[in-house]
């Protein structure tokens, strides 16, 4: 099986389909799939064409969701807005900071005005999205193969010390670790898979790049990081416009 993995997207639909275009992904004749490690929505403006591309490959079974920080936080912004309401549409949370809000606007093709007279219509409308609907609840935790762990964070941990039970995380467990800097966790906390690599999104490559890359201090480079025992994959789209992907072949 070849997989094609990409992370933290954030969006940006059209930069990923060319990367993935580039990279032959549409062309490939073998037996194939694509591993999104998680933070699909929450920067771009193409959050329905996003969810259309997900949901086509989900029913062809050409899909691997991991979920990401940003699904967690659309869930939360869901089940927050009737009581902050007025402070989202205001722009004074962290549902707007971390762009959450606009994706949700975009999934309900309401426009703000209409959203403040009709509260309920919009949650509706966003709850029945594909995306909230169909592929956040299809995101899974983490995906394994022979040689390799796909994440989005870190695997979970408790005091920068690896856990050899953290397949059995708690939710609360896995939610923690979708915010971890995986780079951090590798290099300075040695949290590793001794038969894995272990392949994260979430925090930009440039920081692997800038303090621990051969040679150090590399300016914006947000490339893949590739480290001892994992390789980190968050391109910083938003920032950079560069969408990570890489190709890896397992036995099936």
């Amino acid at each position: 099986m070849r997989y094609y993995v990409l992370a933290d997207v954030h969006g940006y639909y059209t930069k990923m389909i060319d990367k993935l275009t580039e990279i032959g992904f549409f062309n490939d004749k073998e037996p194939h799939k694509l591993i999104l490690c998680g933070d699909m929505m929450d920067r771009g403006k193409e959050a329905c064409k996003m969810q259309e591309f997900m949901y086509k490959l989900l029913q062809e079974d050409k899909l691997i969701f991991i979920r990401g920080n940003h699904e967690d936080l659309m869930v939360d912004m869901l089940r927050e807005f009737p009581e902050k309401m007025d402070d989202i549409l205001d722009g004074y949370t962290h549902h707007n900071s971390n762009r959450t809000f606009d994706t949700a606007v975009q999934l309900s093709k309401m426009s703000k005005g209409r959203i403040r007279n009709n509260p309920d219509e919009f949650i509706r409308r966003v709850r029945d999205s594909t995306f909230c609907k169909e592929l956040i609840p299809a995101a899974i935790d983490y995906y394994e193969t022979p040689d390799f762990i796909f994440v989005h964070g870190w695997i979970p941990h408790k005091d920068n010390k690896y856990d050899p039970d953290w397949r059995n995380a708690s939710e609360t467990e896995w939610r923690k670790a979708r915010w971890y800097n995986g780079i951090d966790c590798a290099v300075l906390h040695d949290i590793l898979e001794d038969d894995r690599v272990i392949v994260c999104g979430h925090w930009h490559t440039s920081y692997g790049h800038y303090y621990f890359g051969n040679p150090p201090k590399q300016q914006n480079n947000f490339a893949p990081f590739y480290g001892e025992g994992f390789i980190a994959m968050d391109g910083c789209t938003a920032l950079s416009g560069v969408v990570n992907c890489i190709v890896i072949e397992e036995a099936i």
